[in-house]
């Protein structure tokens, strides 16, 4: 060992020692020293002893694995296998839970040099090789060792064969070993020095991109759209590079902030779908920052390159309020109708305790199905919420009612004074339903309003907006009017 290596060992130790232990005798520096400057000794990491994952729903994870290792006194090179080809290895956070004040890491690599038949090749350039030919029935009928030259695409290019150069030489290629250098799965080495020679159980975390989720439910609507079964499914999307067996999941509802510094890494391709059956034992909701945690109350696989589905909630009988609301300033467009004349069809639920409900409800995709006279359910609609707190309402939009038309125009428009305008409104609503139903007509103002007169009651339902609930009688048409009165500044 060269004498700048000692006298560095040497300077490391000194520093760790003022730290732990304060003034030591200089024999003592000495005596320690010397052995410091031997090889740091390998260890191994075992298998794991509790793995968690915790994912958000903006592509990241994080990553809890427990492992036993068992080190010497001293400096030891431990690797540790099995990690998320996407890991952030800044994030990494490693502690012994046994001797955690005795144990420190000195030195951490991330090796992702994963080997592939170019870089193998690369390696042995100038080296041996060994070309092993086959005839159809599998048996070996020559074995050539030569020097390869050059490569192309993961094949030999040109080799030299004792005195002959042969380009492009038929034939499977024999390596000895694999290259110094190459690995075949992410690793995270690490330098630990200890002071407590033996087994330790070591906690290591780390965040990961390729975790995601995203939360379905399948709503199924009663035959008089009063009341509905909801499930809600979460949908795990694994895509990190690793496999995470029998381990606790836990999922983070809400948009943690995160300081972007590359973009987004792309999804990973076949996907496999795995739907299991409706667990008893599912996810426990707690209240976590300002965020919602759902804890999977088992443990689950996560396989790489897998989406799993895993139920969230299941609810029967929750009652429903079905709406039809025309509202002619804020149209949705959907279906070949005109926006203007389009009466929207909304479904409402609370999601309380009292509706067998009440977890907060991470946003989500709901498809909604309803049966038809045959009892076959068919597809009615689908509709996005966002996070919902438990206790409050949730409003689906379906689409537009085919039946039902509205129209409307303005009859008259006065301004008293600069600042004042009086406007008359008259809205048409066409009922071709065999029942009579209610459509809920809304107009939104500005400034200081009030309503000068009205054919039909109306209520305020917020600062700028009111709200006539016209009863329309089966195949009839009913009109509403009204005068308004806006004043601004």
């Amino acid at each position: 060992m060269s004498i700048a290596r000692g006298a560095g060992l040497l300077a490391s130790f000194s520093m760790a020692c003022h730290r732990r232990a304060g003034v030591l005798a200089l024999a003592l520096l000495f005596c320690v020293g010397a052995t410091l400057c031997a090889e740091a000794q390998p260890a191994v990491s075992g298998e794991s002893k509790g793995l968690e994952i915790t994912v958000y729903n903006q592509n990241l994870g994080l990553v809890k694995d427990r492992r036993a290792i068992t080190l010497s006194e001293g400096l030891n090179v431990v690797p540790f296998e099995d990690v998320a080809a996407q890991i952030d290895p800044t994030s990494v956070h490693f502690k012994s839970l046994s001797f955690p004040d005795q144990t420190w890491v000195v030195e951490q690599n991330y090796q992702f040099d994963l080997v592939n038949q170019d870089k193998l090749l690369q390696k042995y350039l100038d080296k041996e090789i060994v070309l092993v030919r086959y005839d159809e029935n599998g048996q070996e009928i020559e074995r050539r060792s030569g020097i390869l030259l050059s490569q192309q695409g993961g094949r030999p290019a040109v080799v030299r064969f004792d005195d002959q150069i042969v380009v492009d030489p038929l034939g499977v290629v024999v390596l000895p070993k694999l290259p110094e250098g190459l690995i075949t799965k992410p690793t995270l080495v690490w330098t630990i020095e200890t002071e407590k020679a033996g087994s330790h159980l070591a906690e290591v975390s780390y965040l990961t991109e390729g975790l995601n989720w995203h939360c379905d439910y399948v709503a199924v609507v009663d035959n008089k759209d009063e009341k509905m079964d909801l499930n809600g499914w979460v949908t795990l999307v694994n895509s990190s590079g690793a496999t995470y067996k029998d381990a606790t999941l836990k999922l983070v509802a809400g948009t943690v902030h995160r300081v972007e510094e590359r973009p987004p890494m792309p999804r990973a391709e076949g996907m496999v779908l795995t739907v299991p059956a409706p667990a008893k034992r599912g996810f426990e909701e707690e209240a976590f920052f300002e965020y919602h945690l759902y804890t999977l109350q088992r443990p689950t696989t996560v396989r790489d390159n897998e989406q799993k589905q895993v139920m969230l909630l299941s609810a029967a009988a929750v009652p429903l309020t079905k709406k039809f609301v025309y509202d002619p300033a804020r149209p949705r467009y959907w279906g070949p109708q005109d926006p203007t004349k389009q009466v929207q069809v909304i479904l409402e639920f609370k999601n309380s305790e009292e509706n067998h409900m009440g977890m907060p409800l991470p946003a989500g995709k709901v498809r909604v199905y309803k049966a038809d006279q045959s009892g076959s359910l068919q597809f009615a609609g689908e509709d996005a919420i966002q996070h919902t707190p438990k206790d409050e309402k949730v409003e689906l939009y379906l689409g537009n009612a085919f039946d039902l038309v509205a129209e409307m125009r303005q009859t008259d428009q006065r301004q008293p004074a600069e600042n004042l305008v009086q406007a008359a409104f008259e809205v048409k609503l066409r009922n071709h339903k065999e029942e009579k139903v209610t459509i809920r007509v809304l107009h939104h103002l500005y400034g200081d309003w009030e309503v000068l007169d009205s054919s039909h009651e109306w209520t305020k339902k917020d600062a700028f907006t009111i709200e006539f609930p016209v009863e329309v009688p089966a195949g009839q048409e009913e009109v509403l009017r009204f005068r308004v009165q806006m004043k601004s500044g």
